[in-house]
Parts: C-alpha cells; sequence; structure tokens
C-alpha cells in the first residue's frame, strides 16, 4: 500500500508541475498579448468604448460569423469574468456541480489570468477577438468612419452657428451705427431748420398775417409749409455751393474760402443762379421770389378721369430713372399760376424751379431726360398741346445754349405720396420767364409712373379748389 501511494503521490506532483506549467504559459501568452495594448488605441476609439463594441460584436456574430473553437471561448470568457468580477478568488466562487466540466474550465482559463487589470482584460479579449475574426476589425473601422462623419457634421453645424452668430453681430453692430448715424443726422438737420426758423419766423408771420387775416390755424399751416420750404432750398443751395467749391483749384486762398462760406449763408430765398461769379449782379437785377402756396384734395380717380377725357397729351409715362420737366412760359394776361398732378399706384417726386428768360412763345413743352445733367444738355423738347391756348403745335428747336439763364428755386424736389392724393399749388409771377416743373423718377431703379397734370394760369391769383 506504501509502495502505491507513493506512486500515486508522484503522479499527482506530476500533474500539478503540468498544470502549473500550463497556467504560466497561457499566463505569458496573454502577457504577450496584452503587451500589443498600444494597437488597440490606433483604432481611434478608448479601451473601454472598444471593448462594448467587441463584447458586442461577439453576442451578435457568435455562430453566424464567428466560428470559435472551446479553448478560444473559455478564454474570451475569462477576460470577460476579469472585467466584471476582477482576480479570481476560490473563496468566494460559488460551488460547482460535480459534472459541470465546462464551468470547471471556464473557472480555469479565468484564474489563468492572474490579476490583470480590468483595463487590460478588455484589452486582452479585443486583441484576442481580432486575432480570431478579421471582420470584427472591418466592422470597428465602419464603426469609427461613422462616428466621424458624425463628428464632422456636429463641427459643421457649431462653425455654422458661430458663423451666423458673428453675422448677426455684425448686423447688429451696422445697425446701431446707421442708427446713431441717422440720430446724428436728424439731430444736425433739427438744429439747423430751428436756426433757420427763429431768423425767418417774423417775416413768414407777416406774410401769413396778409394772406390768411383773422385764421390763427391757416396761418400756422402756412408758416409751416414755408419754413419746410426754405429749409429744403437752404440745403439744396447748401449743397451746390459744395460741388461749386469741389471743382474749384486746389490752391483757393484763404480769403476766398471765407468768402464762400459766408455765401452759404444768405437767404436762399433770394435768387439761385448757375453763374456764381455774377450772383450779386442777378440779385440786384431780379426781385425776391415769395413762397409758392401748396395743398392737397380727394378725389384722385375723379381727377384722372377728367385729365384722360379732356386731354390725353397730360398723361405722361415717366419712366424708371428718367426726369420729366414741364416748361411753361409766363402768359402776358396772366399773374398766377396754378398747377396739379396725380399718379397711378406710386409716388413722384415734384417741385417748381423759375427760369429767367424772356418767353419767346406761350406754349407748354415737355423735356424727359434721364438725370439733371442730361437736363442741361439736351436741346430737343417733345411737343405737347398748349394748355393754355388750345392749339396743338409741332416738334420746336429749343434755342437753349450751355450757357443756361439764372434760375431760382420755387419748390424743392421731394417725392410726393400723388397717388393717394391730388396734389395742387400756385404762384405768383416773380416777373417774366418760365416755369419748370419737374417729375422726379429718377430714385426708382424698376418702376415707371403714369403721370396725371394740368397746368393753367389766372390773372388775380385766386383758383376754385
Amino acid at each position: 500500500m506504501a509502495g502505491a501511494n507513493g506512486d500515486i503521490s508522484s503522479v499527482e506532483r506530476k500533474i500539478e508541475k503540468l498544470a502549473i506549467s500550463a497556467e504560466e504559459s497561457l499566463k505569458n501568452e496573454n502577457e504577450r498579448e496584452i503587451a500589443e495594448r498600444p494597437e488597440s488605441r490606433l483604432w481611434g476609439f478608448e479601451t473601454k468604448e472598444l471593448y462594448k463594441i467587441a463584447v458586442n460584436f461577439y453576442r451578435e456574430k457568435a455562430g453566424k460569423a464567428v466560428h470559435l473553437s472551446y479553448e478560444d471561448k473559455m478564454k474570451l470568457v475569462a477576460f470577460t469574468q476579469q472585467v466584471t468580477h476582477g482576480k479570481y478568488i476560490p473563496e468566494k466562487a460559488l460551488p460547482l456541480g460535480v459534472l459541470d466540466v465546462i464551468g470547471r474550465d471556464r473557472r480555469l482559463a479565468w484564474q489563468n489570468l492572474g490579476d490583470i487589470s480590468k483595463e487590460q482584460a478588455m484589452e486582452g479579449f479585443i486583441i484576442l477577438l481580432d486575432k480570431l475574426c478579421p471582420l470584427f476589425r472591418t466592422v470597428v473601422e465602419a464603426q469609427k468612419r461613422d462616428i466621424e462623419e458624425k463628428l464632422r457634421l456636429k463641427e459643421e453645424e457649431e462653425a455654422r452657428k458661430l458663423e451666423e452668430q458673428q453675422r448677426l453681430r455684425e448686423l447688429e453692430e451696422e445697425r446701431k451705427r446707421e442708427e446713431e448715424a441717422r440720430l446724428k443726422e436728424e439731430i444736425q438737420r433739427r438744429q439747423i431748420q430751428d436756426a433757420l426758423n427763429q431768423q425767418t419766423y417774423y417775416q413768414f408771420k407777416m406774410y401769413a398775417e396778409q394772406q390768411y387775416p383773422g385764421n390763427p390755424e391757416q396761418q400756422g399751416v402756412l408758416i409751416r409749409q414755408l419754413q419746410e420750404q426754405h429749409y429744403h432750398q437752404y440745403m439744396q443751395q447748401l449743397h451746390q455751393n459744395q460741388l461749386v467749391m469741389g471743382e474749384q483749384t486746389p490752391d483757393m486762398n484763404d480769403t476766398t474760402l471765407e468768402s464762400t462760406e459766408k455765401d452759404e449763408q444768405k437767404d436762399t430765398n433770394e435768387t439761385v443762379t448757375l453763374n456764381e461769379e455774377d450772383s450779386d449782379d442777378l440779385q440786384d437785377a431780379y426781385p425776391s421770389i415769395v413762397a409758392a402756396k401748396m395743398w392737397t384734395r380727394k378725389g384722385v380717380e375723379e381727377f384722372k378721369e377728367i385729365i384722360r377725357r379732356e386731354d390725353g397729351d397730360a398723361v405722361i409715362k415717366v419712366g424708371h430713372g428718367e426726369i420729366v420737366t414741364v416748361r411753361v412760359p409766363t402768359h402776358k394776361d396772366g399773374s398766377c399760376l396754378f398747377w396739379e398732378f396725380a399718379t397711378d399706384g406710386y409716388d413722384i417726386g415734384f417741385g417748381v424751379y423759375f427760369e429767367w428768360s424772356k418767353p419767346e412763345t406761350n406754349q407748354v413743352s415737355v423735356h424727359i431726360s434721364e438725370s439733371e445733367d442730361e437736363d442741361d444738355e439736351d436741346d430737343d423738347f417733345e411737343s405737347r398741346d398748349d394748355l393754355e391756348s388750345g392749339v396743338t403745335n409741332g416738334t420746336i428747336q429749343s434755342d437753349y445754349k450751355p450757357m443756361s439763364p439764372p434760375i431760382s428755386v420755387i419748390v424743392p424736389i421731394y417725392r410726393r405720396d400723388s397717388q393717394e392724393e391730388i396734389y395742387a399749388g400756385s404762384h405768383k409771377y416773380p416777373g417774366q420767364g418760365v416755369y419748370l416743373l419737374k417729375f422726379d423718377n429718377s430714385y426708382s431703379l424698376w418702376r415707371s409712373k403714369t403721370l396725371y397734370y394740368r397746368v393753367y394760369y389766372t390773372q388775380n391769383g385766386y383758383v376754385n379748389n
């Protein structure tokens, strides 16, 4: 018996040595596999994230795209046990059944992993699965591309949002700058207008009392109209003087500059001529001009129907970018000019000028140009009916010369809502000359305007409106 027991003990020791040798061999193999761990980081994933992908892939593809040996399966299970529970401790393990061979093999494989860390066990699972199933890396690369694409789209969306926010900030800053400039311009306008109103208030008040005696309300309306016209005339004259200064030679001396600045302050009710060198003589030669009367009234459609019925030539299409000038000579039997006009659908600019020249005809003529510059250069006037005499005449050749007669501003040009109301006005003749009624559509880039107008003169200066 003693000899038999000795033989058994010798066999058990050999088995134990073989088990230890196998355990060391498996442990060394695992260490070599885990030593390749930097490879897993080349895939573009964190270890934990890549481990989840590997476990899901194994569960979905096991028995389908993945066919592993029994030993390989035991190794993979051992890695998952190490990740979930840590190092194998026999005392904490649940007892196995006598016939649970698979359970013993799993625990043996788990025990062979030793005390490697949780991260090392994850990497061991990933590396082993990659070696056993090449399809796994293909799936990982596909997921990596999908994640990179999502990340790229997210970065583009964030960049787009940042760009949009920057654009909105720039627009807001631009709006603030424009608002500040507008407020500054409005403050300057009010300051200039207040100063002009203080200078002319008593003059306009006396004139209004003469026009509407005993009617303070109507006097106030007229004073405000005169003040508004005076302001626009002043600004127009100031602009013209600035243009003239810009055309003069750069070596202008200080005395000339000072004289020019003083000229800008002159009352714009005096004659404004195109020949500034003779301006002092012309102001003495021509009398001052009284302000025009302006009013509006309803009945646009009825007015347009009357104009169409009575005089078709008084209906004019003013093209986009064009200025129509109606030249109305003063009449020897008249003392006051009246005008009325309306338009279809849209507003139009309107102003009245007076050309100090001796009329050679009583005919009313119409001139169409694309700008004020063309208006000065073109010599041919489009023929229209003589609205005062009722006589239709053919085209005439104007004797208009580059050195034009002096011109005074009666009503400055600005836009009128003539599509909503009939705009009417009158002006007492300042002397012999030609009234220039300008209908300005130069600010419109696309729309043409249909104009309906009527001009006539009276002897007493009154008209029923």
